[in-house]
């Protein structure tokens, strides 16, 4: 996988980070929690029950893991850190008392690794750990919940095997070959892209990508959205046997075998529902918002006589940020939204003071209305009407020229 960034100086300027989780510690936080529950509250014995767990699990944690092995009275994870400064820095050689004997503590040779002032922030936090009396070398008290994070390596391993079977676990049976893993996908998304992302995969395949965001977005309450575009092809092996039989492609009989509605639909249905195709029970399901949408050609004189809304909707739905179902025309209404979508749509500008009042006065999540007027005069002052936090687009003559990009007057 190739991650790259558009502008490296934007990332700087915002101070952005590309992290990866630590391998193995969500098992060594398993761990914590069991030895903690088993030792009642008490430290010594929690934290020995944790050391053997950790021994254990040792060749599936990384080091920067395995080296947090104490629990503290809260039941946190925590290593006693060295506080000495790597190199000798005379600034940082002062004392510290001991808080029992009200001794001071000898500092080390090359001074302490913090300042004074953050020294005793630190003290005040609890976060250093003193020695029964002042002979002992102070240590850093670090959680690992502090340092679940480090930059990633550029390579890793994993067996490709338990993709393959997952995925046949959600379908039921075997129905795509070597498909691609989506806690990998999950792991590369964490490490670049934010919670609020938009991920576009344009070669959706059997549906890994959609799969992969919907479980994120589950685990961290995220609002990542997936576009997933794919085709509805059909492997050679399929294609020769169902033309052999005597169906050609269109019919229901030979799409019904595709990646699309074979893998990738059901798939995704499956993952967010927990019910297969045949009805058998997959999983509890996972809350998400999923749309199914078909690439269409339209008449362009239909389009511009403004008779395909209908069709059209799920791209202002888009436009719109997806949220909520889409919006569609009932008879000659003057105006549609409904309280869970982001989208609102005007057809007669001349209610616009109406729609604005609904928005106003009940409970919705509209962002974007959209104005569908012949009249640009007409259009933006239908716009005047609503608040400065909704974006009004009104949508002149053609749909579609909401859409076009590149557009050329020849």
């Amino acid at each position: 996988m190739l991650t790259y960034a558009r502008n490296k100086v934007a990332l700087t300027e915002a101070d952005t980070r590309w992290l990866a989780i630590k391998p193995g510690i969500e098992l060594s936080a398993e761990a914590a929690i069991t030895a903690w529950g088993q030792a009642e509250g008490d430290t010594q014995l929690a934290t020995s029950l944790f050391r053997a767990a950790l021994r254990k699990l040792k060749g599936q944690l990384e080091p920067a893991v395995f080296r947090y092995d104490q629990i503290d009275e809260n039941g946190e994870v925590y290593q006693a850190d060295n506080l000495t400064s790597p190199n000798p820095r005379p600034t940082l050689r002062y004392d510290i008392l001991h808080p029992v004997s009200g001794a001071p503590v000898k500092a080390p040779v090359n001074g302490w690794r913090y300042s004074r002032d953050a020294m005793l922030q630190l003290i005040e936090e609890g976060k250093i750990l003193f020695g029964p009396d002042e002979s002992t070398a102070p240590r850093f008290k670090r959680y690992l919940k502090d340092q679940e994070s480090q930059v990633p390596y550029p390579t890793f391993s994993q067996t490709r095997m338990p993709g393959s079977k997952r995925l046949e676990t959600i379908l039921g049976d075997k129905r795509f070959p070597f498909p691609k893993d989506h806690e990998v996908l999950m792991r590369w998304f964490r490490m670049v892209a934010p919670k609020d992302a938009v991920i576009l995969d344009f070669f959706g395949g059997s549906g890994t990508t959609a799969e992969a965001v919907i479980r994120m977005n589950a685990e961290d309450q995220g609002t990542r959205q997936c576009i997933l575009v794919t085709n509805n092809e059909l492997s050679v092996k399929d294609d020769a046997a169902l033309r052999k039989a005597g169906y050609q492609p269109g019919s229901a009989e030979y799409e019904a075998q595709g990646v699309f509605h074979n893998v990738a639909k059901p798939r995704i249905e499956t993952v967010v529902t927990g019910v297969r195709q045949d009805g058998s029970t997959y999983s509890d399901g996972l809350p998400a918002n999923v749309e199914f949408l078909e690439l269409a050609y339209l008449e362009e004189s239909r389009v511009h006589a403004a008779l395909e809304y209908e069709r059209l909707a799920p791209l202002f739905w888009l436009k719109s940020g997806a949220v909520g179902t889409v919006v569609q025309r009932t008879e000659d209404s003057a105006y549609e939204w409904n309280e869970e979508s982001s989208m609102a749509v005007l057809f007669n500008a001349g209610k616009a003071a109406e729609l604005a009042e609904v928005l106003a006065t009940k409970p919705n999540q509209v962002e974007h209305v959209f104005i569908i007027t012949d009249s640009p005069e007409q259009g933006d002052l239908a716009g005047e009407a609503f608040s400065d936090e909704i974006t009004v687009e009104p949508i002149y003559g053609s749909y579609l020229d909401a859409f076009q990009i590149n557009r050329s007057d020849s």
